[in-house]
C-alpha cells in the first residue's frame, strides 16, 4: 500500500451519510425533484437550521448563535484555550436554487467532525461548524449579511432594522425562527476558517479536476449607466433623425464586452439588468438604465475596466445622438486568501492524490468577509456544466466526498491531533 493510500484510509469519511443529508435537507423547501427554495430567516430556513442543529448535537457538539443568526456548532478540543478551527458556509438558497450551493460546505464541515468522532480522534484545538445567515441576499439585502456583520462591516442597529421586501424586520425574523442569539465574535476566537463550495463554474469539470484550491475571490464593481435620448414615433421619424437610447445602449453593451475580452480570460463583464423607460412596440426609446458588472482578481485591471467602460459608454452613446452618465454603485476589492491556509488545502489535495488546480473564485462568498479577521481559504468541487443558482445544479457524490476529505485534512493540519 502506498503512502497516499495509507493516508486516504487513515480517517475515512462516510460518503453515504454526507450524500443522504444533502437529500434530506433538500426536502425542506423543495421545488420539483431537484430544486430548493429556503430564503433567509423564512420558515423553511428555520426548519433547515433545526435539522442541522439536531445533527450537530447528536455528534456531541454544542450549538450557539449570534445577533445575526449565524450558527456555531462547537466540538471541544483537548486544549480549550486554543483558538478554534472553523469550517462551513450557508443554508439559504436562491428562489429557484439547487441542493448544493452553500449547503455542501456546511454538511462537509459536519461530516469532517463526525469522521473524527468515528475514528476516535481528538484534536488539540476546538472545531466549529458554521452556518452564515443570508449569504444569498435574496430576502434581505445585501448578501453575505451574517458574515459581514461578524467581520464588523454592519452596525448592530443597522443589522436589526434591515427590512425584507415584505416589510419583515431582520431582528424580528431571526427571533421568530429561534436563532437570534447573543454571542459576539470575540466570544469564540477562531484560528482559521475553511469554506468548501461547489465551483459554480465549468473549469474544474472541463479540465477533469477533482479539487479547486481557491487562492482569491475576484473583486467586483457595479456601474450604473443612464442613457438619455428622445422619445419618438417609430413610423414617422427617419433613422438619421433619431436619438434612440435603446440602440445606443445596445452599442455600448457590445463595446464593453469587447473591452472585457481584451483584458484576458480572468475578466468578467456583464449586463444583467437593462430597463428602457418605455416598452411600446412602435416607440423610439428616449431613456435606458442599465448596470455593468465588472469582476477580476486584480484591482488594477478593475480600475482599467471601469475607466474604459465609462469612456466607451459616453463615446458609443454620442454616436447615436444620446448622452450617458456613469456612476459607481458598488466596489468590492479582491480578497487574497491566507498563504498558510491555501498551502494546507494544497497539501491535503496532493497527499490524498486528488487532481487539483489553483483557481480564483468568480462569485462572492462568506469566506471573503471572514478573511478580514482570521486566516482563511476555500475548496472548490466541480458542479455539472458549471450550473448554479438553478434547480438543475448538481455535484456528484464522489466529488463532494473528495472535497470533504481535503477539508478534513486541512482542518486537522491547523487543529492538531492528540
Amino acid at each position: 500500500m502506498s503512502a497516499t493510500q495509507e493516508r486516504r484510509n487513515a480517517i475515512p469519511i462516510n460518503s453515504d451519510r454526507l450524500w443522504s443529508r444533502h437529500m434530506e435537507l433538500a426536502r425542506i423547501g423543495a421545488i420539483g425533484e431537484t430544486g430548493s427554495c429556503r430564503l433567509s430567516l423564512s420558515d423553511e430556513d428555520g426548519q433547515a437550521r433545526d435539522l442541522l442543529a439536531g445533527w450537530c448535537r447528536a455528534a456531541g457538539m454544542t450549538v450557539h448563535s449570534d445577533r445575526a443568526g449565524n450558527m456555531f456548532a462547537v466540538r471541544p478540543g483537548r486544549d480549550p484555550d486554543r483558538a478554534a478551527v472553523a469550517a462551513g458556509s450557508h443554508l439559504d438558497t436562491q428562489p429557484h436554487g439547487g441542493r448544493f450551493d452553500g449547503i455542501s460546505g456546511v454538511l462537509a464541515a459536519l461530516e469532517a467532525v463526525e469522521a473524527l468522532n468515528d475514528a476516535g480522534i481528538v484534536t488539540e484545538a476546538p472545531l466549529v461548524v458554521i452556518n452564515w445567515t443570508n449569504e444569498e441576499g435574496v430576502r434581505f439585502a445585501p448578501g453575505l449579511l451574517g458574515s459581514n456583520w461578524y467581520a464588523g462591516g454592519v452596525e448592530d442597529a443597522t443589522l436589526d432594522d434591515i427590512r425584507a421586501a415584505d416589510g419583515a424586520r431582520f431582528a424580528d425574523e431571526a427571533k421568530r425562527i429561534g436563532w437570534r442569539g447573543d454571542m459576539r465574535p470575540a466570544d469564540l476566537p477562531l484560528d482559521s476558517f475553511f469554506e468548501l463550495h461547489i465551483e459554480q463554474g465549468p473549469m474544474l469539470e472541463a479540465e477533469g479536476m477533482q479539487i479547486g484550491v481557491v487562492t482569491t475571490v475576484q473583486g467586483l464593481r457595479w456601474l450604473d449607466v443612464s442613457v438619455t435620448g428622445m422619445d419618438g414615433h417609430a413610423g414617422t421619424t427617419p433613422l438619421d433623425a433619431r436619438r434612440d437610447a435603446l440602440l445606443a445602449a445596445a452599442a455600448t453593451l457590445v463595446a464593453v464586452n469587447d473591452a472585457g475580452r481584451q483584458e484576458g480570460p480572468d475578466a468578467r463583464v456583464s449586463v444583467g439588468r437593462l430597463v428602457p423607460a418605455t416598452d411600446g412596440p412602435s416607440t423610439i426609446v428616449g431613456a435606458v438604465d442599465f448596470v455593468i458588472d465588472l469582476r477580476h482578481p486584480d484591482d488594477a485591471v478593475l480600475d482599467r475596466l471601469q475607466a474604459s467602460c465609462t469612456t466607451l459608454c459616453q463615446e458609443a452613446t454620442v454616436r447615436y445622438g444620446c448622452e450617458a452618465t456613469v456612476s459607481q454603485r458598488l466596489a468590492v476589492p479582491p480578497r487574497a486568501f491566507d498563504p498558510e491556509c491555501i498551502a494546507a488545502v494544497q497539501a491535503a489535495a496532493d497527499d490524498l492524490g486528488f487532481r487539483n488546480r489553483r483557481i480564483a473564485s468568480g462569485a462572492l462568498h462568506d469566506a471573503s468577509n471572514v478573511a478580514e479577521l482570521v486566516p482563511t481559504s476555500m475548496i472548490f468541487v466541480p458542479c455539472r456544466d458549471g450550473i448554479s443558482h438553478n434547480v438543475n445544479e448538481y455535484a456528484a457524490p464522489e466529488d463532494l466526498a473528495a472535497g470533504c476529505e481535503v477539508l478534513l485534512h486541512a482542518m486537522l493540519s491547523r487543529a492538531g491531533q492528540t
